[in-house]
């Protein structure tokens, strides 16, 4: 067993190196810049810098192919200025392929994980000029050793199967594009997958199914625009690693929340090789903005893909693992894991910050995207081991003038130790709002006594935001996202069927709050197929007329099923590929979801810009009015009545605040009545609204969008009785 090795010249690399002197072929190397760091072509050559703190020396590997087994030339960067490691290669062109080896002491008790044996994909590669080939020699330590012991030391050579960088041309014609900037308050984001939407499209053509050029495909974007989203939420885009031990089991990483490399777009997405990736992509955005739509990427920062101390060693691990992760301080052997992943990127070291502020500045800059999802997003919050929402991560967006003015959305918790940080994050920032899901999900289940936390919820949940000068677009609702059951499932399954994970049905969440109205799974029940139909009505109906920021998951409006699986991470094939073939049932479903999309925009009600005001019936100021079925205002009691199973919110149209060009709005107001439970409701209805209104009301219609039939549709007279049924949401529009 070897605890510690120097490693500085192996015979491995002094025998390539004095193969490569006799194949340069006219490129040669010249000191340097150590900005920019990556790879950089000028027209002449390319500027290569890398940093590393704690290496002794670092080759670059230049490929001429794919499928080398070992590079073409190899130079040693001929200059470090402090930390950055660079040199200028004259006569290179785009396209060529690279990787690094770097030099330092194997010693991981203290942290140092060197081996130069290990060929190392650039952490700032723009494009992945080719994917990992799975070997035992990708691995820093023995794996044929029968203890597996990370503190052993791996010397054989990986360059035949590491990933490769290769050195890109940024120029490309984006002729007049510009991002739609789309209001937060206006904002319906659609979270999906590249391949996953486009995989089984009948009208996108085949070779473009699955990538970047058929979500630019007029099929697909015709399709978001009938929707009515404004906002493409891309599951993670950034080059990702197919784990090995999936692909073992015959299933493959599909999400993509296993990131390899930080500027380079996933080549799996491209339709003309791995290194046309970084141009069809471009080519996505152009089409998706030009068709009005915003472009938000998901993106990875808190981990990467070489996981804990028995992972493969492929870059950061390589280059200076002691600053790029976060390492116990009791045994620097050993990763903080915060993301149940392995390993947890070190926010709190400078450089490793600057990579990541780099990353994302590159995809606004060259890439053209419009915001960011970051997952796990506490994890950037601790700069030593507790989270804090002051620390340099976010002082260091809130001061750059390109990250402050996109959009950028936190998924506001990790695993580690108070990390649920749901409402804390700074003004700037938008978040999942997992209590409106919760509170949601549970309230069309039926369970009870939640009437006052979904009246906080749909009103834009003041108590997270308002306290810290937050809009109610700081709360991005959903009942639905990629992690849980669709929309389908969330009415169908009442236990997750994760089976075909190959996890004996462990992982995956085991509280979704979901119901299966009778009946576990498919069935041809008429009864049962309607409760569904009308909860998954109910659920939607709620999240487009609550305020804050509505989030559809990619697939809900196609009544897509997972069959079960609210975990399907690993499942690339038709559990997760859009059905585009519906039936009746499905077509009116989708229907119903372009009308409420059509309906959310044209009411500014239901979009506001600040939090609603509690209605004054004495003096007819105020935004909302909640509402008992018996006929009048709720009450302090109501609130805690565990047998109130229904209720209502009247909302004033009058003197909206003004739109964003300072124009005032006016709208219709609107009796919104909701039953969760399993027995009809009669609803006395408000007799007059002249409280709430300059003129008296004269009849309550059911907006169209949400009648179920046409005795819904009649009008009903004020004061007058409503009945609603199971499992139900109506909204009703006073005629003035």
């Amino acid at each position: 067993m070897l605890l510690s090795m120097d490693v500085s010249e192996s015979p491995l690399t002094t025998e390539l190196q004095s193969n490569s002197r006799q194949t340069q072929k006219g490129v040669h190397i010249r000191p340097g810049k150590p900005y920019p760091r990556g790879a950089t072509w000028d027209g002449i050559g390319v500027n290569f810098a890398l940093h590393s703190a704690h290496a002794d020396k670092v080759e670059l590997l230049l490929f001429d192919d794919a499928d080398d087994r070992e590079p073409a030339v190899t130079f040693t960067l001929p200059e470090h200025t402090g930390p950055i490691w660079h040199g200028y290669v004259v006569n290179l062109q785009p396209g060529r392929l690279y990787g690094y080896r770097v030099y330092g002491p194997y010693d991981p008790e203290n942290g140092h994980r060197f081996n130069p044996n290990k060929v190392l994909l650039d952490p700032y590669a723009k494009a992945i000029g080719r994917p990992l080939r799975w070997d035992d020699s990708l691995f820093g330590y023995d794996v044929q050793d029968d203890e597996k012991d990370d503190l052993s030391f791996n010397a054989t050579d990986s360059a035949p199967y590491a990933p490769l960088g290769a050195v890109v041309e940024e120029t490309f014609a984006w002729e007049n594009d510009q991002s739609p900037e789309i209001p937060w308050e206006d904002t319906i984001i659609y979270e999906t997958h590249v391949k996953g939407m486009t995989k089984k499209h009948p009208e996108v053509p085949e070779p473009l199914q699955g990538t970047y050029l058929g979500m630019a495909s007029e099929p697909v974007i015709d399709h978001l625009k009938k929707l009515g989203v404004t906002t493409v939420q891309l599951l993670p885009v950034h080059a990702k690693l197919q784990d090995r031990h999936l692909l073992e089991k015959g299933l493959r990483n599909y999400w993509g929340y296993n990131t390899l490399a930080y500027f380079a777009p996933e080549p799996e997405y491209s339709s003309n090789g791995s290194v046309s990736a970084v141009r069809e992509f471009k080519m996505m955005v152009r089409a998706l903005h030009e068709a009005g739509l915003e472009v938000i990427i998901d993106v990875v920062y808190n981990h990467t893909c070489e996981g804990n101390h028995m992972g493969p060693t492929l870059s950061l691990r390589g280059i200076d693992n002691r600053t790029y992760y976060k390492l116990n301080p009791d045994d620097n052997r050993y990763y903080m894991d915060y993301t149940g992943t392995g390993n947890t990127l070190d926010p709190g070291d400078s450089y490793v910050l600057q990579m990541i502020m780099d990353s994302l500045r590159y995809w606004v800059n060259e890439m053209h995207v419009d915001g960011f999802r970051f997952d796990l997003a506490s994890a950037l919050a601790r700069e030593l081991y507790d989270v804090n929402m002051l620390g340099s991560f976010f002082k260091v967006v809130q001061q750059d003038p390109v990250l402050s003015q996109v959009k950028l959305i936190a998924e506001p918790w990790d695993v580690g130790p108070g990390g649920y940080q749901v409402g804390s994050f700074p003004w700037q920032w938008a978040e999942w709002n997992g209590r409106y899901r919760d509170a949601i999900r549970r309230f069309w289940r039926g369970d009870r006594g939640l009437t006052g936390e979904v009246a906080t919820r749909i009103a834009g949940s003041s108590d997270l935001y308002e306290r810290s000068g937050r809009r109610p677009f700081a709360s991005i609702n959903f009942v639905t996202a990629h992690d849980g059951f669709t929309l389908e499932d969330q009415v169908s399954y009442h236990h997750k069927h994760n089976e075909a994970n190959k996890e004996g049905n462990r992982d995956g969440h085991d509280h979704n709050y979901s119901v299966n109205c009778g009946v576990e799974g498919p069935t041809n029940n008429k009864q049962v197929i309607e409760c569904r139909e009308r909860r998954k009505r109910s659920f939607m109906a709620t999240l487009l007329l609550s305020q804050g920021v509505p989030m559809i998951l990619g697939g809900d409006e196609l009544s897509h099923t997972r069959r079960g699986n609210n975990n399907p991470y690993c499942q690339d094939n038709e559990i997760t590929w859009y059905n585009w073939d519906l039936d009746e049932r499905e077509e009116k479903f989708l229907e119903f979801v372009q009308n409420l999309t059509t309906f959310r925009k044209e009411h500014p009600s239901f979009r506001r810009r600040h939090f609603l005001a509690p209605a004054d019936q004495e003096d007819g100021t105020g935004d909302v009015l909640w509402w008992h079925p018996d006929g009048r205002e709720m009450a302090e009691d109501d609130w805690h009545d565990q047998g109130l199973r229904a209720f209502g919110y009247l909302l004033r149209g009058k003197d909206l605040e003004p739109d964003p060009q300072g124009q005032p709005r006016r709208d219709d107001s609107f009796l919104v009545l909701m039953n969760q439970g399993s027995e009809i409701v009669p609803f006395e209805l408000p007799e007059h609204t002249n409280e709430l209104e300059d003129v008296s009301c004269t009849a309550w219609h059911a907006v169209p969008e949400l009648a179920e039939d046409k005795k819904e549709e009649s009008p009903f007279e004020p004061g007058g009785v409503l009945t609603l049924r199971p499992n139900r949401l109506l909204a009703l529009r006073a005629e003035r």
